[in-house]
């Protein structure tokens, strides 16, 4: 079958023209979907901009892509993560397109979303002001990779006003089909992590980077903000592995190895001038056989910094788990030791049919989609839930039982059960894209109950489990749906996808916090939402004790266009969680 980007070619070879993508024209609609801007964007494509584009510039390794004006800093540091491991880049960024001719003014990129991979096109008309591009461009080559795979995940999500409520971590897993996971390194004085758990994250198909997120939304801005030490906050720093350092005098020194992937080729630089940095004294402590050991390691803007200061600079880890089937296209997670398997369950919460809401809902939870996980072996499990539903997102999260007890397990368990049994795993409760949550769990079967927080909320989903020796299977239950429960909203939105591999239909537009220049924020901060979070107490009564939920909940409200508060709070997880600390890899 002929692919839509093949076809789209022959078509504008036949007619002597370069295509213009009518699914998302070059209008201002297409950038602001809410007010009309003070000024007019025009258009315009790469040949317009400089004399000689280039789609990708293999001859450096350098990661040289701001935000421009308008630009997301968020957006900048999920490419840096992406560009740094090739083979996952040219998954997302096909490499055999450029501006030679025979040229069509068409380029295609793969994206992950809601539950599959989708190949986006779009024409290669950008927004400029003042002849320059607004958003995403390359600040020292000709490269416009980055404008242009910009502008097909705006296509994907309506405009590119909606990239400003993008957060890092839907990124993350947009671009790598992997799930996202934030763990806390620490909470007020205290470590919550320890060289063991790097080590064990480091032999997974994992993508591990450090972040600073200071509660202040910085890492957006334009402009990137450093701390003494050289550190950027806002930019997802690469682990690459772990050391020990053995001193002069015998004792010895935990080191983690970084990259700054906004570090300059030429210079060979990471910007870090701490402890362990290359002209530290630090080295003074060990001979110089161990300095060049260690410092030989480093490649392309790498460095050394001891563990304890990355848990004083650093705030959270940002973890990629990837699946074993796709970390075969990545190089640098060939070797791991550990490699995640995967489950996936696409399903959907109709109104009265599979919609029951939260446990707050004794009388409905039940009617909502139930699923068994097996396990072989104890291990340590990620559950994760996306929905699909991006335009007005839900409240989503999800429960696990442990049916090791429960006998003749033959449908559905009905509202009975969940009266009787207290449940083990209760995520948070939220209306962000992708909710995760890492669990210790017994070798055994066990429920996973993915909800709404309200009943009779339709929208549909996926259900994604990662671990080592792991089954998925739904129970028999509800009706068969005979309608999309997910249409689209806007006809006048539409994706060009290449849909010969993909039966779903999955449209939607993202609604989260991030922000453009003051201009921008003020045409937009009317539909700006917040993150707030109140409590939820489960009514339903058990027979041993009654157990409590909360739920983080984003409310819209009225925000200054500077110093935007990041108000997401890192507990509220329900009564049967253990500590972040616990839940993670064990020692």
């Amino acid at each position: 079958m002929t692919s839509s980007y093949e076809r789209i070619k022959s078509e504008c070879k036949q007619k002597g023209v370069l295509w213009e993508d009518e699914d998302f024209p070059a209008t201002q609609s297409s950038v602001f979907y809410h007010q009309t801007p003070p000024f007019t964007f025009q258009w315009k494509r790469p040949h317009e901009i400089v004399s000689n584009p280039v789609f990708v510039n293999d001859s450096t390794a350098q990661f040289d892509i701001v935000p421009g004006k308008m630009g997301d800093r968020w957006l900048v540091s999920c490419l840096g993560v992406l560009y740094l491991s090739k083979g996952l880049f040219y998954r997302v960024v096909p490499a055999d397109q450029n501006f030679d001719k025979p040229y069509y003014g068409v380029f295609r990129f793969r994206l992950w979303w809601c539950g599959e991979w989708l190949e986006v096109l779009v024409d290669d008309r950008l927004p400029t002001i003042n002849g320059k591009l607004a958003f995403l461009q390359a600040q020292n080559t000709n490269s416009f990779w980055p404008g242009l795979l910009e502008k097909a995940y705006a296509k994907l999500h309506g405009s590119y006003e909606a990239l400003k409520y993008g957060t890092l971590l839907d990124g993350l897993a947009d671009l790598t089909g992997g799930i996202t996971e934030s763990i806390s390194i620490k909470v007020d004085s205290n470590i919550l992590i320890r060289p063991p758990l790097l080590h064990n994250l480091l032999d997974t198909t994992s993508i591990i980077t450090c972040t600073i997120n200071n509660g202040i939304m910085t890492q957006i801005r334009n402009q990137t903000e450093a701390l003494p030490n050289g550190i950027h906050i806002g930019i997802n720093y690469r682990l690459c592995s772990m050391d020990k350092a053995e001193t002069i005098m015998g004792d010895t020194v935990q080191l983690v190895r970084l990259r700054n992937p906004l570090a300059q080729t030429l210079t060979k630089t990471s910007n870090f001038n701490g402890d362990w940095s290359s002209f530290s004294s630090s080295w003074e402590r060990v001979t110089m056989n161990e300095r060049n050991r260690l410092i030989e390691q480093l490649d392309q803007g790498e460095f050394w910094m001891s563990f304890f200061d990355m848990t004083q600079t650093f705030t959270h880890l940002e973890c990629v788990h990837l699946d074993s089937d796709t970390a075969r296209d990545e190089p640098q997670l060939a070797d791991k030791s550990r490699r995640w398997l995967m489950r996936l369950y696409q399903g959907a919460w109709k109104r009265g049919v599979t919609a029951g809401g939260c446990r707050n809902n004794p009388d409905s939870f039940h009617i909502n989609p139930q699923l068994q996980l097996f396990l072989s072996e104890k291990e340590d499990v990620i559950i994760s839930v996306n929905q699909h539903s991006v335009l007005e997102p839900k409240v989503i999260g999800f429960t696990v039982y442990n049916l090791n007890t429960v006998q003749n397990i033959n449908g559905c368990l009905s509202k009975t059960f969940f009266k009787k049994h207290k449940s083990l795993v209760n995520s948070q409760y939220t209306n962000s894209r992708q909710i995760s949550h890492r669990c210790s769990l017994d070798p055994g079967r066990y429920l996973i109950m993915a909800t709404t927080f309200e009943p009779a909320e339709e929208a549909s989903f996926s259900v994604r489990v990662l671990g080592s020796t792991i089954r998925l299977a739904l129970l028999e239950t509800q009706t068969m749906l005979l309608l999309d429960p997910f249409p689209l909203l806007n006809s006048n939105t539409k994706i060009t996808i290449d849909s010969s591999n993909n039966n779903n239909n999955n449209n939607g537009i993202t609604c989260s916090t991030a922000q453009y220049e003051p201009v921008f924020m003020q045409l937009a901060d009317d539909q700006r939402n917040l993150n707030e979070s109140r409590d939820e107490s489960d009514e339903s009564s058990y027979d041993d004790a009654n157990e409590e939920m909360f739920v983080k909940i984003e409310v819209q409200e009225e925000l200054e266009t500077s110093d935007i508060q990041d108000l997401k709070e890192q507990d509220g997880v329900g009564d049967t969680v253990p500590p972040l600390v616990d839940t993670r890899f064990n020692a």
